[in-house]
């Protein structure tokens, strides 16, 4: 895995493949083409470090941290786990969430010991889907964010645990949002306080950034980071280019700029061991200025005499994090992936190369997917991990 600078990659023979991102979705496939195919790849990045968003490295205190934000592995597919296995231990880990409402530290998704701490109560499963239904608000058709939620816990839940958080992250009231937005979170009359129930939880042992360091570890990855792929397009010699920024900076914006929502993170190490009870606290009251409060040592596992935690102050303007869902949006990203369909020698893939908010397995996935169909275009069989799922 060389690390290149920018003179040494001009002066490089052309390469097979140039990658832009070497984030999941780049990394992952640079992996596959060298060592599966014997492709020469070079990977870049704007960025100083590999990871993309699930980068993660010691703060100045020595505690691990993820630098943008909470990464958590969750999964139903063991292919996934598989493969990424060649290049990590795991960690089990199940991913827990509080949100601070009227005072109180209660779990998100709301379950049954949400509404029972909430108001007072206590009730068992049955009585509890009794209470939600008579609260529920039937909305047909649901078409927004919170035609979900409404239909499901009714005005007053939704108020408390959803409306605020909502327009804190997205900048919009959930009626502006595509039903997507609130359809991922479930509501429980169980007491089972897990924020996800895939059947494969787990965080990378020694971390993500490890993880990636093993993945790229290859003869035939070339990296350059700390370089925008704008400068040097048309500098770089290669045959075939996977690009994974956003599709319509490709472009350079020709139908318009596709809306993203950014992040702002507040980092901060305190002199204690530990600040919250979970890894995530969630504030969704419109007059707190942050969405939640990460703390990492939940995450890895790490001991250590201090603890760090990171606020997020979700904002238009800065690195595209969360395509937003809207039916006008996706409507400008067809008229970009049209265009991208007539360039030739270029794929798009990943989150932003595709304007679609996907979890990280499944941009594993996405990715082993087009490498199985560039090996099968190159008469390579695939097997394993590598077949669709």
């Amino acid at each position: 895995m060389p690390a290149l600078n920018l003179p040494q990659a001009l002066g490089a023979p052309a390469y097979d493949y140039l990658i832009v991102g070497a984030g999941f979705a780049g990394s992952v496939l640079a992996e596959r083409l060298a060592s599966q195919l014997g492709r020469r790849v070079l990977l870049l990045d704007r960025r100083e470090h590999i990871g993309g968003n699930a980068y993660d490295h010691l703060d100045a205190a020595g505690v691990r941290v993820h630098r943008y934000g909470p990464h958590i592995f969750h999964t139903n597919a063991p292919r996934i786990v598989e493969y990424l296995s060649r290049f990590t231990a795991w960690r089990p880990y199940e991913h827990r969430v509080l949100a601070q409402v009227d005072g109180q530290l209660l779990p998100i998704p709301i379950n049954l010991t949400t509404l029972n701490r909430l108001y007072g109560l206590a009730m068992d499963p049955a009585q509890a889907e009794v209470f939600l239904a008579a609260r529920a608000e039937p909305v047909d058709p649901i078409r927004s964010a919170e035609d979900v939620v409404v239909s499901q816990v009714g005005r007053e839940l939704y108020e408390k645990f959803f409306r605020g958080y909502t327009r804190k992250q997205w900048g919009l009231d959930p009626a502006e949002l595509d039903r997507s937005v609130t359809a991922r979170v479930p509501t429980r009359t169980s007491d089972d306080d897990r924020y996800f129930t895939d059947s494969f939880q787990m965080m990378p042992l020694h971390g993500y950034t490890r993880m990636f360091e093993r993945m790229l570890d290859q003869p035939g990855i070339d990296l350059l980071l700390g370089t925008d792929f704008r400068r040097v397009r048309h500098a770089l010699r290669y045959r075939q280019l996977v690009y994974c920024g956003p599709i319509d900076e490709y472009f350079e914006h020709c139908y318009g700029r596709l809306p993203y929502r950014s992040l702002r993170f507040e980092h901060q190490t305190l002199e204690q061991p530990w600040y919250q009870p979970v890894a995530v606290v969630n504030y969704p009251a419109a007059e707190v200025p942050w969405t939640r409060i990460t703390e990492y040592k939940h995450l890895t596992g790490q001991r250590h005499a201090c603890t760090s935690i990171t606020r997020e102050f979700p904002c238009a303007e800065g690195e595209p994090y969360y395509p937003v869902p809207r039916p006008e949006n996706a409507e400008l990203y067809r008229r970009y992936k049209a265009l991208a369909e007539r360039t030739a020698n270029v794929t798009f893939l990943g989150r932003l190369g595709t304007y679609k908010y996907y979890n990280m397995d499944q941009v594993v996935g996405q990715a082993l997917a087009l490498f199985q169909r560039i090996a099968r275009q190159a008469g390579v069989p695939v097997s394993g991990f590598d077949e669709p799922g």
